[in-house]
């Protein structure tokens, strides 16, 4: 990475501006657009990773796919969550290069999320049709934008020939297991998907990614007493007591997010986001309802663990029911489950996110800024257990992740792709 920051203030090499030139909008949308037409929701990704797995080694890159056993997964100690119980976990490896030498990362996640209720979508959630620019479809803007940026940085990289004049080993990894948790991302690291830079193609609208926030998946059991709606004030309402409860929530939501001093995470507002997404319970319309769970989502701040996180919630909840005659005696129960994002932070100066921006401000005329995110993803995994420093950098408008409608602009997956391959001839190049 030294290399990186002695050409800071340099042009790019002929090399570099070569194999951006190189990338071929036609193959980029043949490529999304059937990636998008594979219902790859999360566990059920072994048909995309075939197909991945043949597109690039028809790009001429040593391709591994392997399926680690989930157990042994769920056993490592860096284990982050799921919320699809599974039996496949298919990852695919494609390595070229030298090595022994510098080694960097592309990767990338191939699960996406249901398409929802179908009466929202004006499109086939599978189609991969294009209108105005944009292609729509399940999972095209997370992330299969960015997949197919990286197909077509490796692409443009072996038309110009500079996939065999690497003086280090470029991996791709393209990942199951994101949108719950991260169990591909693990498994890829632990099979030596690290090195010395990785970049994730997550949709960031093509702005550098140096800070995010996490995330942890809660579930909470509210006791109540039952009595007859007629008799109502006998009784005690587990809605009246979640009411109470989610009350203390916001405050603490408030008081966490008025604390934070990174100015980066500082300037979304709302840079940890704690909600409940999901309630159920009570068992006649006529009874107090004496027992309800709630499911949510809690913030994991800058530099703090999952499991710390865990901590704040437990004692605000705990606090909460200290604070009400009916909860002392009958504390509502919290138990994580779900996903465990943790947080991470990369700085500004590091090689990485200002070679990174060198390459961008070159290729697209345009320098991207550094900015900070209130959602969890795979970045902190490589930096945090596979001790790779790692930016996220991809095409597509995250607001639009997960909705109906979804889309990318094809113009921001050919410019990715273009920075891609200017990057790594920058970083590998002969």
């Amino acid at each position: 990475m030294a290399r990186a920051a002695a050409l800071t203030a340099a042009a790019l090499t002929a090399a570099a501006t070569a194999a951006a030139a190189a990338v071929d909008p036609d193959l980029l949308l043949a490529d999304l657009t059937a990636l998008v037409r594979v219902p790859s929701v999360t566990g059920d990704e072994d048909a995309i990773a075939a197909s991945l797995a043949d597109r690039l080694e028809a790009l001429g890159l040593e391709v591994e796919v392997f399926t680690p056993n989930p157990a042994d997964i769920h056993a490592d100690p860096a284990w982050p969550g799921e919320e699809v119980p599974r039996t496949s976990l298919p990852v695919v490896l494609g390595r070229v290069g030298r090595p022994g030498g510098p080694r960097v990362v592309l990767s990338g996640h191939v699960d996406v999320v249901p398409a929802g209720d179908l009466a929202t979508w004006t499109l086939d959630p599978f189609s991969g049709a294009v209108i105005d620019g944009e292609l729509f479809g399940r999972g095209a803007c997370d992330m299969k934008g960015g997949v197919a940026s990286i197909l077509g940085a490796v692409r443009a990289l072996r038309q110009t020939g500079a996939l065999g004049r690497l003086r280090g080993e470029l991996v791709v990894a393209l990942v199951p297991s994101e949108e719950d948790g991260g169990q591909g991302t693990l498994a890829a690291i632990r099979a030596g998907a690290t090195g010395d830079a990785a970049i994730i193609t997550e949709p960031t609208g093509l702005e550098i990614v140096i800070a995010h926030a996490g995330a942890i998946t809660f579930e909470l059991t509210v006791p109540g007493r039952a009595a007859h709606a007629s008799r109502r004030t006998e009784g005690v309402s587990a809605l009246a007591n979640l009411q109470l409860l989610s009350a203390a929530l916001d405050a603490d939501e408030a008081r966490r997010n008025a604390a934070e001093a990174d100015p980066l995470m500082a300037a979304l507002g709302l840079p940890y986001p704690s909600m409940i997404g999901k309630v159920s319970g009570g068992e006649w319309a006529s009874t107090v309802m004496d027992r309800l769970v709630a499911e949510g989502r809690y913030g994991v701040l800058l530099g703090q663990t999952p499991e710390e996180a865990a901590g704040e919630l437990r004692a605000c909840i705990a606090a909460a029911c200290e604070a009400d005659p009916f909860l002392r005696e009958n504390p509502a129960r919290v138990e994580i489950t779900g996903a465990r994002f943790g947080s991470s932070r990369v700085a500004a100066d590091h090689p990485l996110p200002t070679g990174l921006s060198r390459a961008a401000s070159t290729v697209t005329g345009s320098t991207p800024p550094m900015v900070g995110v209130p959602y969890g993803c795979d970045m902190r995994l490589f930096v945090g257990v596979g001790e790779t420093p790692c930016v996220v950098y991809g095409p597509g408008d995250v607001r639009l992740a997960h909705g109906a409608n979804e889309r990318v602009p094809l113009a921001q997956v050919e410019a990715c792709a273009r920075v891609l391959a200017a990057w790594v001839v920058e970083e590998l190049g002969a």
